[in-house]
């Protein structure tokens, strides 16, 4: 890590992005007046109320009250801090990111770059450990066995390769005596799950004997491994644990491969297991992954929607299936909005995604995803089954049963629908209970975005310079506030020196140099005002604004003075600046 991140970098990045162009690469925006609009991609709604501004390279919605630039946007859809927003941000751009000396203090430089190289590191050696089980797969005294293994299983060496599949020798050192030659290094292989501590502080190798499948992050960074065995020990499969780098319940396995090689993808199919992913993308369904050993994760299932519009459950069809397909669902509701679905499919018996497809084929296969059970049909399905729909006392248990999941269930035309259907098939007797319901479930209308309490000249003045930072430059001296002292008016002043330094500023430069402050919030509020002033009276109003803040200080001041003199308590500097003052308004 060479240093910071200079200021310049990031301006001239933000002024290479156009905000429109990098939210519509994730988003489908419309065109709306002058600006754009989208559903918003960070809760749920039925009606656009997410808008992206070209002229002010800003974003805002109405209904969740999310804003800020095309960091901020990065940032919050991709989930990524600062940094690693920058460098997404800078690969969009096709630049490389810049760095320079930093202001911290030696210490505070060190614990940063120490941090910043471990993590690199850390990158590093398991994208060397997964080369090195890629090459133990081809050269070592076990290789035909495995071979035959994964041949037997359907794989050929395109497929193994696409998702850099390994082999982890049955020993309990072969990882170590190529990594772990040093204690520091050792010390490192423990902290990443590659390494068990044994006794004698001798660590040994976690994988022994496996089919290795490097898990990869979003940026195709190599976090953790997931081993299988070649024959039917225990466990089945062995996963990393949660390290500093790898939090299983925020990744997905696959998810980085279906991104890269699937040419048009409309959609994801969430299965178990490694294997399974890697089986379905042998037969070219190449838009599975799987949810490394947890429950699907609402982080998961959130990351899904953001890449997809449909998601596809596929599990057991045994009690063990339909209770994880439960814990996605009651974890998708939150997310689920107009647009988007979640199906469910239930295998038969004895089958998984790996040797259906194998038996049936792509095309059999992927009828039975088409014809996915859709989200309401699997609570309906699960919930029926709770109660005895033949009496009234079971249709009214059945309603109530329903509650806690609409109240989860943002407003949508599928909430509606389910409305819909309860009271079709079940009103009769429970009429009272659907009233309760649909009351439990009125959501307050989001209202617009907050105005300033008072419309006061400083502010008017801020908003105009965010928008325009060009009319400094009408300015013939930028010291005609220094004396006033008014409540904003140091923000004014100071946002002034920062447009006349560059007053090619952009408005969302302009917010990321103030991010992190007291000061950047009251700027993105004020960016977000409707002042309603047109570009072409921008100057003018700009001008007599600032003629207002200086009448309103002479007032204040003299007044002020006045009061002073009156009581007999002016002295003689202050008696100067009255009579100054009196003279300027005469």
């Amino acid at each position: 890590m060479a240093g910071m991140i200079p200021r310049t970098f990031i301006d001239d990045l933000l002024a290479r992005t156009d905000i429109v162009d990098l939210v519509d690469s994730k988003v489908q925006l419309k065109k709306a007046g002058k600006n754009y609009q989208a559903c918003c991609p960070f809760h749920s709604e039925k009606s656009p109320s997410f808008t992206v501004s070209r002229d002010k390279q800003f974003y805002h919605c109405f209904g969740c009250g999310a804003h800020g630039n095309a960091i901020s946007f990065i940032m919050e859809y991709d989930r990524l801090e600062f940094v690693d927003a920058i460098e997404e941000l800078a690969g969009f751009n096709g630049v490389e990111v810049e760095r320079e000396k930093t202001n911290m203090t030696p210490a505070q430089q060190r614990q940063a770059q120490i941090v910043h190289k471990q993590k690199q590191d850390d990158y590093e050696l398991l994208e060397q450990i997964a080369k090195f089980y890629l090459q133990n797969l081809k050269t070592h005294d076990d290789s035909k066995q495995v071979i035959e293994y994964l041949k037997n299983r359907g794989l050929t060496g395109e497929i193994v390769k696409k998702f850099s599949i390994g082999y982890s020798a049955d020993s309990w050192d072969g990882m170590m005596s190529m990594f772990g030659k040093s204690t520091q290094a050792s010390s490192q292989l423990v902290d990443l799950g590659m390494a068990i501590q044994g006794d004698k502080n001798r660590p040994y190798d976690r994988f022994r004997g496996r089919v290795m499948f490097p898990i990869r992050d979003k940026r195709g960074r190599v976090i953790g491994f997931g081993g299988r065995v070649l024959n039917d020990g225990t466990p089945k499969y062995l996963n990393s644990p949660e390290t500093r780098i790898y939090h299983k319940g925020q990744e997905l396995y696959g998810l980085y491969e279906a991104r890269k090689y699937c040419k048009n993808l409309t959609r994801l199919v969430v299965v178990e297991g490694y294997m399974d992913v890697v089986a379905l993308a042998q037969h070219g369904i190449d838009y599975a992954v799987a949810s490394l050993g947890t429950s699907t994760t609402e982080e998961q299932l959130t990351t899904m929607f953001r890449t997809v519009k449909e998601v596809i459950c596929c599990y057991d069809g045994d009690k063990a299936g339909r209770d994880a397909a439960w814990r996605a669902m009651d974890n998708a509701l939150p997310l689920i909005s107009d647009g988007v679905s979640l199906k469910f499919v239930f295998l038969p018996d004895g089958e998984d995604p790996d040797t259906l497809v194998r038996k049936q084929g792509q095309q059999a296969f992927e009828e039975i995803l088409d014809n996915a059970k859709p989200l309401s049909q699997f609570i309906f399905d699960h919930l029926l089954s709770t109660v005895d729909i033949n009496s009234l006392e079971g249709k009214a248990a059945l309603v109530d049963s329903f509650q806690p999941y609409l109240q989860k269930l943002p407003d949508s035309i599928l909430k509606d629908s389910i409305f819909t259907e309860l009271a079709n098939k079940f009103g009769a007797g429970s009429e009272q209970q659907l009233a309760k319901l649909n009351k439990n479930q009125a959501v307050k209308k989001t209202s617009p975005i907050k105005q300033p309490k008072k419309v006061t000249p400083v502010r008017l003045a801020i908003a105009l310079l965010l928008e325009h930072p060009h009319l400094v430059s009408v300015l013939p001296d930028l010291s005609i506030l220094d004396s006033i002292e008014l409540k904003g008016v140091d923000l004014l002043k100071q946002l002034m020196e920062q447009c006349q330094q560059n007053p090619n500023l952009t408005s969302g430069q302009i917010i990321e140099s103030w991010r992190g402050t007291e000061q950047g919030n009251v700027l993105a509020k004020l960016l977000l005002w409707e002042h309603h002033i047109d570009s072409s009276a921008a100057e003018g109003v700009f001008n007599d604004t600032l003629e207002k803040i200086i009448n309103t200080f002479v007032e204040n001041r003299t007044e002020l003075l006045l009061q002073k003199a009156r009581l007999g308590q002016l002295n003689s500097l202050e008696k100067q600046e009255l009579q100054s003052l009196i003279n300027a308004q005469s």
